[in-house]
C-alpha cells in the first residue's frame, strides 16, 4: 500500500513546519501535524494516517507514551510509527525499536529525502 497521509507529531515548531513542507512538497503526501501526544491522540478521531512520524522527546506525554495510546486504538494497532529522535546511539536507537516503532529517523533529517524515506519505511512494513 502507498502511503498518502502522514500524522507528524513534534513540539518544536521549526522541526514540524520543515518536515511538513517536505513531506508535501517533495512526496505529495497528505499531512496532518500536532505539537504534542495529547492533540495527536484527539487528531486520530478524524485523521486516519497511513504512517505516524513521532517525535520521542517531547514534554507531556512522550513519545513511547504516545505510541502506547496510538496501539490502544484497535483502529492503528498496525499504523506503522517512525519516531523521530536527536538520539543517535545505537542503543537508544534499537530502545525504540523494541516498543515497537517501524524504523527510527534521527534528527537533523535531511528535508530532500525525508518523504522518500517515510515512503520506503512504509512499503517495507505493508509489503
Amino acid at each position: 500500500m502507498e502511503i498518502k497521509q502522514v500524522l507528524l507529531v513534534d513540539d518544536e515548531d521549526m522541526i514540524r513546519q520543515l518536515a511538513e513542507l517536505s513531506l508535501s512538497q517533495f512526496g505529495d503526501l497528505e499531512v496532518c501535524s500536532c505539537n504534542s501526544g495529547e492533540s495527536a491522540i484527539e487528531k486520530l478521531e478524524t485523521f486516519s494516517p497511513q504512517l505516524i512520524l513521532l517525535d520521542a522527546n517531547m514534554p507531556g506525554l512522550s513519545g513511547p507514551e504516545t505510541l502506547e495510546a496510538i496501539r490502544s486504538n484497535h483502529r492503528f494497532v498496525d499504523t506503522p510509527v517512525v519516531f523521530i529522535t536527536g538520539e543517535s546511539r545505537a542503543s537508544e536507537i534499537q530502545r525504540l525499536k523494541d516498543l515497537g516503532a517501524a524504523d527510527v529517523i534521527v534528527k537533523p533529517f535531511d528535508p530532500m529525502t525525508l518523504a522518500e524515506q517515510v515512503k520506503k519505511i512504509g512499503h517495507k512494513v505493508n509489503d
